[in-house]
Order: C-alpha cells, then sequence, then structure tokens
C-alpha cells in the first residue's frame, strides 16, 4: 500500500489524480517491467475514491500487472470541473481515454464498481479495440431503457429517485459532518435491503446515529474517505452517478464484444432491485454474450473490500485467462 504512486495527468483542462502500482518485482528491471506489463485501470463507484482499490491494486501489482486507479473528477484529489453541475457520463468515458493516451496505453483490463461499471463498459462500446476485458463489481451491464424500468417500479423515497432532484441530497448531507455523511452512506450501502425512505424521512435518517460501521471498514478508512470527501463536496459526486446523461450508444442497444466478468455479492442490495435477479440469470448475456457471473456468499455492495482476497483471486483468475 505504500508502494502506490500519486500522480496527476492532465486531461481535458482538468488535473486528475492517478493512482499506480505495479508490477512488484525486485530486481533492476522494475522500470523495464512497468512499461512492459498489461494495465489494468480501475474505476470507482460512489461514495467511493481510487481508496476504495487499495486491496486489489496490491493483489494484481503482486501477479505481475500494472494497476492505475483514477480519481473520477471532480472526485478525491482529481480537480472539480468549473461547471460540474454540467459533468455527464461521456465526460468521464473521454477521460479514461485521455489517461490511456497520456500513458501511451493501447489496450488495457477495465474492472468497474457500482456506476465505474458503467463507465467502463460504455468505453468498451465505444472503444472496442483498446479493452481486453471488462470486470464488474455490483452492478451489470444495463441498458438505458432497462434502468428506467426498473427505477419505475420503485417508490418516491428511493434514494435515487431522491438524489437525481437537485437540492434534495444537498439539504440531507448538510445536516451532518462529511464524516457522519461517508458513514452513514457506507453502512447504509453495506446492507441487503434496498435503501428506501418514508415520506418524511430523508434518506440518511435511515442509518441511525448509534449504527457501526462493518467490521472491513476501519475508522482509518474513513478518515482518508472523508479527508477527501472534504476537499471535494458532494456536488460532482451527486451530479454523477445521480444526475448525469447516460452515454449516447444510439437506438440499438449495440452487444460488448469484449471478454468479461461480474462479481456480485449475494448480500448486495443491487441484486434485490425488481427484476435484477431474473435479469441475471438470462437476460443479460444477450447484451454481453461472452460474460461470466460469480456470485460471492455473504458479499455486500462492498465485496472488494470486505473480501479483498478472494475478489483478488477471481480477478487474476480473468486475466491470466485472457492475457
Amino acid at each position: 500500500m505504500e508502494h502506490i504512486q500519486q500522480k496527476f495527468v492532465e486531461v481535458g483542462g482538468l488535473n486528475l489524480h492517478v493512482a499506480e502500482l505495479g508490477p512488484i518485482r525486485y530486481d533492476a528491471d522494475l522500470l523495464c517491467a512497468a512499461a512492459t506489463a498489461t494495465v489494468i485501470v480501475f474505476l470507482h463507484g460512489f461514495p467511493e475514491i481510487w481508496y476504495s482499490w487499495r486491496h486489489q491494486m496490491v493483489g494484481v501489482a503482486n501477479a505481475g500487472y500494472r494497476a492505475i486507479a483514477p480519481d473520477f473528477r471532480g472526485y478525491g484529489l482529481s480537480q472539480i470541473p468549473a461547471e460540474p453541475e454540467k459533468t455527464n457520463f461521456i465526460d468521464l468515458v473521454d477521460d479514461l481515454l485521455g489517461i490511456l493516451d497520456h500513458y501511451k496505453i493501447k489496450k488495457a483490463f477495465i474492472v468497474g464498481k457500482d456506476f465505474g461499471a458503467q463507465v467502463g463498459y460504455s468505453f468498451e462500446l465505444l472503444h472496442p479495440d483498446r479493452v481486453l476485458g471488462v470486470v464488474t463489481l455490483g452492478v451489470p451491464y444495463v441498458p438505458d431503457a432497462l434502468s428506467a424500468q426498473l427505477y419505475s417500479s420503485l417508490p418516491e423515497g428511493f434514494y435515487i429517485k431522491r438524489w437525481m432532484i437537485p437540492g434534495i441530497a444537498e439539504a440531507d448531507f448538510g445536516r451532518f459532518k462529511v464524516e457522519t455523511v461517508v458513514k452513514r452512506i457506507y453502512i447504509l450501502f453495506a446492507r441487503d435491503v434496498v435503501p428506501i425512505a418514508n415520506e418524511n424521512q430523508q434518506i440518511l435518517d435511515l442509518v441511525n446515529s448509534s449504527a457501526k460501521l462493518p467490521q472491513w471498514f476501519t475508522k482509518h478508512d474513513l478518515k482518508v474517505y472523508a479527508k477527501l470527501y472534504k476537499r471535494s463536496g458532494f456536488t460532482t459526486p451527486l451530479q454523477v452517478p445521480y444526475r448525469a446523461r447516460p452515454v449516447d450508444l444510439g437506438t440499438t442497444v449495440p452487444k460488448v464484444s469484449a471478454p468479461a466478468l461480474l462479481l456480485m455479492g449475494d448480500k448486495d442490495y443491487f441484486f434485490k432491485f425488481p427484476g435484477i435477479e431474473q435479469y441475471l440469470a438470462g437476460g443479460v448475456k444477450q447484451f454481453v454474450p461472452n460474460l461470466n457471473v460469480t456470485f460471492i456468499s455473504k458479499g455486500t455492495h462492498f465485496v472488494q473490500e470486505q473480501f479483498p482476497a478472494q475478489v483478488n483471486k477471481l480477478i487474476i483468475k480473468f486475466l491470466k485467462k485472457h492475457t
């Protein structure tokens, strides 16, 4: 962990933070190995930052790969855009392309968590020649039309419906210190139920003040997150993913050609969304024909932090199969 390098890359007029590691070697050819190693790009979700991939970066680097984990624009240490409320998913896809071009990386594996999965799949569909394979955690490829159907069946108190409306989440979050906001969201999203508030209840009030963090998320981890969210604020993180336009992929739903792997905790609240279990049982393969789905027992939405050794083993097995 202490060997992870923190760098900045200028893309589209913004300084984007990129964490780098690997491959880990103990000889004089380290620089040569880094230049030739297969690259794995890790894309975080919300309320995460690059740090959520700390265990996986070490894991793949020890296996001989080069790990790159950016903070999306407006997240973590990356520069906040001048008009964050105008940020859309295509901006994140273009940022990823700019990062690969900066490092002269012709092809890479993409690993995405939560909405990072949406960015990763959109990138593959727009730039298939740059992608060796796609791994997603917690969220499969879901076409926009199907996403709308999933959300439409959920009530007004569904957290995404609430946070899509400017001002709602800001008022909710603004009642607490940043550290408390991150803590409550982590606790909320680590549960195995879809977060839905009552009519006169705020989303963060679904977690009471005495609730404890999951044992795999330490006080130190919380402080790391809180420090960076104090810096970035929540304006861009609420815009993307909750209010941003999806990438325009045309009127026909395209198919993902790259080999793909979905790691899903069987206690992940996303798995409880209406229709998701049935979709994963068969429907998803019409859009991602080369997809394998692996369920992780007792895994939550943060399975990569909860069971890092198991997740690392599954990711590395996929990488070796397709390298």
